[in-house]
């Protein structure tokens, strides 16, 4: 799982660098002991000695599950993470009994089983772990259009439409459900787990599901069966083959696949969103929340990681993956130490970032052109505040969710246009002292970080650019 909105799949295809500021730093006070040579201490961050079968570096969503799934499975394993806290872009942090997320926070399936589920719950799953959450079906929208509450589930949004952009809309959103929903059986004969948006598609999902995707198209019919070849392709094209020109469900349609995976919908594979249409337009569908916060799924995957004998060592910085004979044996640290890996090494870190750690002629020339020419988005900014519901005149029904888009014909992906607020102590009061809220809001990788490179963050000039912002 990328660090998307909506935690949804455990990797997007598409991979985009969230270059956020960091906002804090840490020191790290580690034992030693005396190296080969006799001389120079070698700092030692981790219990155990400094070999694994398999190392991972970074503790992000898909690192953890990554090396908690290894090790279920008898591997050794050392996850080694720059930070002072594990979960990359996930991870949570406490600030005076204000409990934060720093990242995604809409979330659905999280207690779903079977095939089908949600990639991060088959996980949890396998590992044995529970995750408490709460239940809503509905979130805050605040349009060009006006602002309304908008319900997951077959009915209810058409109510919506009919009130805020008239009954072609309504036309159009019915065209568009009974086109998707019957491709939804053959979206489902694909566990998540095997999406993706290169050619490795053919071992994760075609190969070892087609028996199941067979059954879907013979049962869907030649027309339902042809419009199936398209879950591998941008959802776009589905919507473009249906003439839908509504301006009202084009940009609908837009901000849920940009909530979903940070990208409009000609950059989504179309099964993840008929996956997604599956799941919060059906009778009695609902979106949960874990109940301790994001961080809480983050140390459910530490537990099973350490449960099954893996390791995690926090302030443990890779400088490079070393090569020998043309094959990765481990890593070095930049406190000098080098970690063995007898299996192999597995990189949680952006493409971008993970050629930097490997040395000239690792790769080849085609796959490295392939990586430099790949879009990055721009930055996210986040804002988190602390509030008291009375003294600022907070209703009790307060929603956790709201959704701000200033203007249509700018785009959901411009800057400053889509703003995302997260309330979660709505629905998990732990999160903040009693009577008290915490709010994180923030712009979904649409800040220029033009805007910011280079600014020295003691400057006057960062704090007044950062208070402008």
């Amino acid at each position: 799982m990328a660090t998307n909105f909506c935690a949804w799949t455990l990797q997007s295809p598409f991979l985009y660098n969230f270059r956020r500021p960091t906002i804090r730093s840490s020191f790290i006070r580690s034992s030693s002991s005396t190296s080969s040579n006799g001389n120079l201490p070698v700092k030692k961050p981790f219990s155990g000695e400094p070999e694994a079968d398999v190392v991972v570096i970074g503790s992000g969503i898909g690192g953890l599950c990554c090396g908690a799934l290894l090790a279920r499975y008898n591997q050794d394993v050392l996850v080694l993470e720059s930070h002072d806290l594990p979960g990359g872009a996930a991870h949570s942090f406490e600030i005076k009994g204000y409990k934060f997320d720093s990242g995604p926070s809409l979330f659905s399936g999280l207690q779903s089983r079977g095939p089908q589920a949600n990639p991060l719950a088959q996980v949890l799953d396998a590992l044995g772990e529970s995750l408490p959450c709460a239940k809503y079906d509905s979130w805050m929208v605040y349009l060009p259009e006006g602002d309304f509450l908008s319900r997951i589930g077959p009915t209810d949004f058409f109510k919506d439409l009919e009130k805020y952009a008239g009954p072609n809309a309504v036309q159009e959103w019915e065209k568009l459900l009974g086109a998707i929903l019957p491709l939804s059986s053959a979206a489902m004969a694909l566990p998540p787990l095997s999406i993706r948006g290169d050619l490795g598609v053919l071992s994760t999902a075609a190969a070892r599901y087609a028996p199941s995707l067979l059954k879907s198209f013979i049962k869907m019919g030649p027309k339902g069966a042809l419009g199936a070849t398209k879950l591998l392709r941008p959802f776009s094209e589905i919507v473009d083959s249906l003439d839908l020109k509504d301006p009202f469900i084009r940009n609908w349609i837009d901000l849920l696949a940009f909530l979903l995976a940070g990208v409009k919908s000609d950059g989504i594979l179309s099964a993840e969103m008929i996956y997604m249409f599956a799941e919060w337009y059906k009778p009695g569908c609902t979106l949960e929340y874990p109940l301790d916060g994001s961080g809480a799924v983050v140390e459910a995957l530490v537990r099973g990681l350490e449960k099954f004998g893996g390791r995690l060592s926090l302030k443990s910085h890779v400088e490079n993956i070393v090569i020998e004979n043309g094959r990765a044996v481990g890593v070095k640290l930049r406190n000098g130490q080098f970690v063995r890996a007898r299996k192999a090494v597995v990189s949680n870190a952006s493409m971008w970032d993970t050629l930097k750690l490997l040395p000239p002629g690792a790769l080849a020339d085609s796959y490295i052109t392939g990586v430099n020419k790949t879009p990055q988005c721009e930055s996210f900014m986040h804002l988190h505040l602390g509030f008291d519901a009375k003294e600022q005149g907070i209703a009790d029904d307060l929603e956790i969710h709201h959704i701000v888009v200033n203007d249509w014909d700018r785009g959901v992906d411009a800057d400053q246009n889509v703003v995302l607020i997260s309330v979660p102590s709505v629905l998990s009061p732990n999160l903040a002292p009693p009577g008290k809220h915490v709010l994180h809001a923030y712009l979904p990788g649409t800040e220029p970080f033009g805007l910011w490179e280079g600014l020295d963050r003691r400057s006057d000039e960062y704090k007044n650019l950062k208070s402008q912002r």
